[in-house]
């Protein structure tokens, strides 16, 4: 089993490099294809390429895992690239039609993988609750664009806001609908008060795939967030920038309040990745091309923090012993002082400290809030960064003061430890020198923005 699941694991590598290395040509391009459902753009390529990042850093982390586990690699892997293909239309779509497709390719994927280990009560309770709150949310987004639907009488994204351009603030029944997909979109990025599926899917969905689920679930989420809300309601702006502000404000208190009591790590890290969520909803409640360019960069960074940190929780993971309580993390400086090391990075890297790339994300996302006149809302992040030490400060207590020790010698297999030296050189390099990284972002906010401009002035 172990040499078959290796053999399944490289060959869904070589099918993500694969298809990575077939971007190439697009990385230019600004053409929509497939009758207009689809954009292949800067924006587009930028997300599919942070997809199979995503993907590929969690077949690495699986490996480890599903020995652990005895689970079946060959459906757990073809699962894990059915979520990356539905992430990656969500992110080139320009029609509702082809976003709700991806939509729901990815999250029935995440709603099986998220119950695959059926020996394991926890693990069958956050499937069955990931189904059955992801089918109300479902619900909820098909009737918000159902009613834009019938207010521009079109799907098509640019189309609708060529419609809705010529007034200077939406009707009821138009701000209606697009309160309606907010809500359905906020439950997919676990925004306050959608999160409530968080934390239990976290807690008991196998550990690659909460990682996974927290950021590549979460970057797409945004993605098609982005193209509805700028690309296809850009003009309304006036009229949902307050809902996002609100939803901003109240996600990250709520997520870094809720943090603070948990001894459960990975619940600790769910309530963290709600605070997150509410971070990057800045970037679009600024709706300028630096709150976009911010947002991007924060999500890269964000993907590698996080995964840097579960990295280090599955590899405590083993067969006598769970590895995700404040207590299983004790003395980890002395046992695996590398893995130690770059739990403290991925740490000090989300509560946002300098020199770390969390800091440059964060500096540059409250930026945008100030450059645009939320004064309130960037500090109010600014005292939940500080807030969020706090939690993170206690882990590292945990691993570099604390000396008992329990459960077996944790081993971390190459993939594994190849994964911890991918997460920790992202977040220190991106963190030293983030240039190339706003650069790309930028370039790529720009090509949203621009579709955005060409259709107001059509």
């Amino acid at each position: 089993m172990p040499r078959r699941a290796r053999v399944l694991a490289g060959v869904s590598l070589a099918g993500l490099a694969a298809t990575a290395v077939s971007l190439v040509p697009f990385t230019s391009t600004n053409v929509t294809v497939a009758n207009g459902l689809f954009a292949v753009d800067g924006f587009a390529v930028f997300f599919q390429y942070l997809f199979l990042a995503a993907a590929a850093l969690t077949v690495l982390l699986s490996i480890h895992y599903l020995e652990t586990e005895s689970a079946s690699p060959g459906e757990y892997y073809f699962l894990v690239l059915c979520a990356t293909l539905g992430m990656m239309i969500m992110a080139g779509s320009i029609d509702l039609i082809s976003a709700f497709i991806g939509l729901e390719t990815m999250a029935v994927s995440f709603y099986i993988l998220a119950g695959f280990i059926k020996p394991n009560p926890r693990s069958n309770e956050a499937g069955v609750k990931y189904y059955l709150l992801g089918a109300f949310s479902l619900g909820v987004l098909l009737y918000g664009m159902s009613l834009l639907y019938g207010l521009s009488g079109t799907t098509s994204l640019r189309e609708m806001a060529w419609v809705f351009s010529g007034t200077a603030h939406a009707s009821s029944l138009v701000v209606l609908g697009a309160l309606l997909v907010a809500a359905g979109m906020a439950f997919k990025i676990a925004a306050v008060p959608f999160h409530m599926w968080a934390p239990d899917v976290y807690e008991g969905a196998p550990t690659p795939i909460t990682a996974f689920l927290s950021v590549g679930s979460k970057a797409a989420s945004f993605a098609m967030l982005l193209r509805i809300f700028v690309e296809g309601l850009g003009t309304l702006s006036e009229d949902w920038r307050p809902l996002f502000w609100v939803l901003s404000a109240l996600t990250m208190t709520v997520g870094n309040i809720a943090a603070l009591t948990q001894s459960n790590v990975k619940r600790m890290l769910a309530y963290s990745s709600i605070a997150h969520a509410g971070y990057m909803l800045i970037g679009l409640v600024a709706h300028s091309e630096r709150g976009l360019t911010a947002l991007l960069v924060y999500v890269v960074v964000y993907l590698l923090m996080q995964l840097g940190a579960f990295s280090v929780v599955i590899l405590l993971h083993r067969r006598d012993l769970a590895g995700e309580d404040l207590k299983d993390f004790s003395g980890l400086s002395q046992r695996r002082p590398f893995a130690a090391f770059v739990m403290l990075v991925c740490l000090l890297s989300l509560g946002g400290i300098p020199p770390t790339a969390g800091f440059m994300g964060k500096f540059w996302l409250f930026g945008a809030a100030v450059q645009q006149g939320y004064y309130g809302l960037a500090v109010l992040a600014v005292l939940n960064s500080v807030l969020s030490v706090y939690y993170y400060a206690r882990l590292v207590v945990f691993m570099y003061l604390k000396k008992e020790t329990t459960g077996s010698e944790p081993v971390a297999g190459p993939a594994l430890a190849l994964t911890l030296a991918v997460t920790l050189a992202g977040v220190v390099v991106f963190g030293a020198y983030p240039r190339e990284l706003f650069a790309l972002a930028e370039s790529s906010a720009r090509a949203l923005s621009a579709a955005s401009e060409a259709i107001a002035a059509r």
